[in-house]
């Protein structure tokens, strides 16, 4: 079973792996929440998909921090009914709101827990759940101690493209510049790209500019009144042909596009995401910085002067970009998806089977002490709260469900699995 979803970030990874279970024969299931965007994207793969009533908690204030803990037991134990029904050998967490209960819940049934991690800073439910896991995995080194860096799943068109000695050596012609918005497209590339290439006084370049739909319109104002050729377009269907063709890469510095850059072996500018979460997308970009494989740049008003300054000297020094490309090159690991389907199904015959029984309320529920335990458990939590940061409560909120008897969700009988 794969907990993912949210965003792109964690259940693209999550197909890639599913993709790579289902050509070996291995059904495979999918918990998300209700209404997000894997409800959408999932079915599309023929994967069955059950949700739950989750969402975030950052963000959302001390008020309804305080009742969370209920709300995470509910989904825990909706979870836990989900996963009676399954019957999963194994279960990874790619993140995501389902993915909190849905590993808390897989975890006290004796399911095989494992973690992937996309970015070098970890996001709260995988930070939280891997204190729980079997195995943790991670995109990055350097997340977790004791992690296993298998690198983020690509597309396998996308491994597959020749070095980049082979596609760049001996190249005539404009530099090709393509710049990556992502699905949503970022306002900020809109409008630095097209006046950094202008002040630079019209060189040589061919432009490639994927921008979201939401934003084509600006984005084409902007090249129109800077006077820079390109092509502006929504989305890029072919993203293993854009990377074969492009001598630079502008973008932002999500997981799986620096996986994605590393594969392709292709030399980028990097402008994170400033309001990311953790700002996970420049701990993301120092990786490649770190290699040589990339220029960071910060994203600030001044981000048009330094992107021109950056792009006079890479556009001029094809030696420079090779040397990044290859340096990306060496980063790449571009078996990430078979190597967490094989761990996934190294740890799927290894589950505790024979959870502890306990009393019952109906079927799936809890006995009159287990209620006492929880009651009791949730008035003492709430006073733990105040003046705590959203990863305190978390864990507090983790602690304290383990401490209420393990939910009670555990029912009597074996827990067979079936499903990854």
């Amino acid at each position: 079973m794969i907990l993912a979803g949210g965003t792109g970030g964690h259940i693209f990874p999550g197909l890639a792996v599913a993709k790579v279970l289902s050509a070996r024969g291995v059904p495979v299931t999918w918990l998300g929440a209700d209404g997000a965007m894997e409800t959408r994207l999932v079915p599309q793969h023929d994967i069955p998909i059950d949700t739950l009533a989750i969402t975030g908690l950052r963000g959302k204030g001390m008020v309804k921090l305080l009742g969370a803990p209920l709300r995470v037991m509910r989904a825990v134990r909706a979870a836990g009914f989900v996963l009676r029904k399954r019957q999963p050998r194994a279960v990874i967490s790619f993140g995501g709101f389902a993915a909190g209960p849905g590993g808390l819940a897989a975890r006290l049934l004796g399911a095989p827990l494992l973690v992937h991690e996309q970015n070098r800073a970890p996001g709260m439910t995988n930070k939280v759940l891997s204190r729980f896991a079997r195995r943790v995995l991670t995109g990055f080194p350097g997340s977790f101690a004791g992690e296993e860096a298998v690198g983020n799943p690509v597309r396998a068109e996308i491994a597959a493209l020749p070095a980049p000695a082979d596609r760049l050596v001996g190249r005539t012609g404009p530099v090709c510049v393509l710049v990556l918005g992502g699905s949503q497209g970022a306002r900020v590339l809109n409008q630095a790209v097209p006046t950094a290439l202008a002040a630079l006084g019209h060189p040589d370049v061919e432009v490639r500019h994927q921008c979201g739909e939401k934003l084509r319109a600006e984005a084409e104002v902007a090249y129109a009144q800077a006077s820079v050729n390109a092509s502006v377009e929504p989305f890029i269907a072919d993203m293993a042909a854009a990377y074969a063709w492009a001598d630079l890469v502008v973008c932002r510095a999500g997981a799986s596009t620096l996986a994605e850059l590393c594969a392709a072996g292709v030399g980028s500018v990097l402008v994170p995401f400033a309001a990311a979460v953790d700002d996970h997308q420049t701990r993301n970009a120092e990786y490649l910085v770190g290699a040589d494989a990339a220029v960071l740049l910060k994203q600030d008003d001044s981000l048009a002067v330094r992107l021109q300054q950056v792009l006079q000297t890479l556009l001029t020094d094809p030696a420079r970009r090779l040397s990044m490309a290859n340096a990306a090159r060496t980063l790449a690991k571009p078996d990430a998806a078979e190597r967490i389907a094989d761990i996934i199904l190294q740890e799927a015959g290894t589950g505790d089977r024979q959870p502890p029984a306990v009393e019952e309320r109906a079927g799936f529920g809890i006995g009159k002490e287990q209620q006492h335990k929880q009651d009791s458990m949730q008035n003492s939590v709430d006073g733990q709260f105040s003046g705590r940061s959203t990863a305190a409560v978390a864990n507090l909120q983790c602690r304290s469900l383990f401490d209420s008897h393990r939910l009670a969700i555990l029912t009597p009988g074996t827990f067979a699995g079936g499903a990854a």
